[in-house]
C-alpha cells in the first residue's frame, strides 16, 4: 500500500483546503456496535493523517459528546494540521433512544458550540455544522446566530446538513457556506435532483456521508439484523434488513465487474465514484468515509486514485433508482420531504 498523500482540494469558494477525503469519525465510538478495539481506532487517525487526510468529522450528538471527547486527543496533538468539523441540532429522547429531536434555536445553538468546543478542548471550531433542519426556525435565524460565532471567533467556516437547494439559497444570503453535507452514494443520489446543482453555482463544497452505504458498498455483510451486532443501528435502517437487503446486494454485481478490471476492490469503486461527480457537477466533492481501521483508510485513500471511464460510470448509474428501501425508517428528519 503506498504512502502517497492524496490531493487538496478547497472546500467551498473561500473555504478550508483539505484532502480531497475525509473521514467520518463517529463509528469509531457510537452507531456500528461496541468499539472493541479503541487503540486501533486512533491509530487510524493518525495512520489517515500520514495518507493526506486532513477533514476530521464527528457531532456532539455522536454518543451524547462521546466521539467529540474521543477524537479529542487527536485533535490536541495535531491542531495546525487538520481541519475539524463538528455539528449542533440533533440529539436522542433519553426515553426512547430511537426518537430524534431537532433544535436550531439560538440559545440551543449557544450552548451547544460551547459544550462542542470544551469536549473537543479547542478554542475555535473549523467548520461547524447545523446537523439537521429544524423547520420551526427560518434558517435565516438560525444561519444569523452561526455567523455571530463567526465574529466571535468560536467558528471559522459554516456548513449545513441535509438541506433542500431553497434552503442553501437563502442560508447564504446570510453568510458564505462552505459546505453541505448529505448523503451521496451509488445507492443515494436524490441530492442530484436540486441540492448538487445550487451547491455548485454557489460555490458551496460537498460532503457526502455515507459514501460506502454505511459499508453496505462495500460487501462486508449483507443482512444487518442476522450479521451486525444488537446494538448497531443499521439493523433499524430498511435497505439493510430482510427482502430489501438480498435485492439490494444484488445490486453489487456491476459494481465488483468494474472493481475486477480495476483490480479494485468493491468499496474502491464506490467510493471512486462519488469522488468523480467532482467533475460530472463541478463542485468541490470530498466524502467522509468512516472506518475504526488502518487497513481500511489505507484502501479508501487509494481509490482517491481511481478514474472510472465514461462507460464504466453508465455502468453504475443505473443502480440507485433500483434500491430498495428508504434510507432511514423515518425520512421526516431528513430533506426528501423539503426538496
Amino acid at each position: 500500500m503506498t504512502d502517497e498523500k492524496i490531493e487538496t482540494v478547497e472546500l467551498g469558494t473561500g473555504g478550508p483546503r483539505v484532502g480531497v477525503q475525509g473521514l467520518g469519525c463517529m463509528g469509531m465510538s457510537f452507531a456500528y456496535g461496541p468499539t472493541d478495539d479503541p487503540d486501533e481506532a486512533r491509530a487510524t487517525l493518525e495512520r489517515s493523517l500520514e495518507l493526506g487526510v486532513t477533514l476530521y468529522d464527528t457531532a456532539d450528538a455522536y454518543g451524547d459528546g462521546a466521539n467529540e471527547e474521543f477524537i479529542a486527543p487527536f485533535v490536541r496533538a495535531h491542531r495546525d494540521e487538520i481541519v475539524l468539523a463538528t455539528k449542533f441540532a440533533l440529539s436522542f429522547d433519553p426515553a426512547d433512544p430511537k426518537k430524534r429531536i431537532i433544535n436550531n434555536d439560538a440559545p440551543y445553538i449557544r450552548r451547544a458550540v460551547e459544550g462542542s468546543l470544551r469536549r473537543l478542548d479547542v478554542d475555535v471550531i473549523d467548520l461547524y455544522y447545523m446537523h439537521r433542519r429544524d423547520v420551526r426556525v427560518p434558517i435565516e435565524e438560525t444561519v444569523g446566530v452561526m455567523a455571530e460565532l463567526v465574529a466571535e471567533g468560536k467558528v471559522k467556516h459554516l456548513g449545513l446538513s441535509e438541506v433542500t437547494a431553497g434552503e442553501l439559497r437563502a442560508a447564504q444570503a446570510v453568510h458564505p457556506i462552505a459546505a453541505l453535507q448529505s448523503e451521496w452514494s451509488l445507492f443515494s443520489r436524490d441530492v442530484e435532483d436540486g441540492v448538487v446543482a445550487a451547491a455548485a453555482e454557489l460555490g458551496v463544497g460537498f460532503v457526502p456521508y455515507s459514501p460506502l452505504g454505511r459499508g453496505f458498498l462495500t460487501g462486508s455483510f449483507v443482512s444487518a439484523d442476522k450479521e451486525l451486532d444488537s446494538g448497531d443501528f443499521r439493523r433499524q435502517q430498511p435497505r439493510f434488513t430482510g427482502d430489501n437487503a438480498a435485492a439490494n446486494a444484488a445490486l453489487l454485481e456491476p459494481v465488483r465487474a468494474v472493481a475486477a478490471a480495476h483490480g479494485a476492490t468493491v468499496g474502491q469503486i464506490a467510493l471512486a465514484w462519488v469522488q468523480q461527480q467532482a467533475a460530472v457537477h463541478g463542485l468541490a466533492v470530498v466524502p467522509i468515509p468512516g472506518t475504526r481501521k488502518r487497513t481500511r483508510v489505507e484502501e479508501n485513500a487509494a481509490a482517491t486514485r481511481i478514474r472510472l471511464t465514461d462507460e464504466e460510470l453508465a455502468r453504475l448509474a443505473p443502480i440507485a433508482a433500483q434500491v430498495a428501501g428508504e434510507r432511514y425508517a423515518d425520512m421526516t428528519f431528513t430533506s426528501a420531504g423539503r426538496e
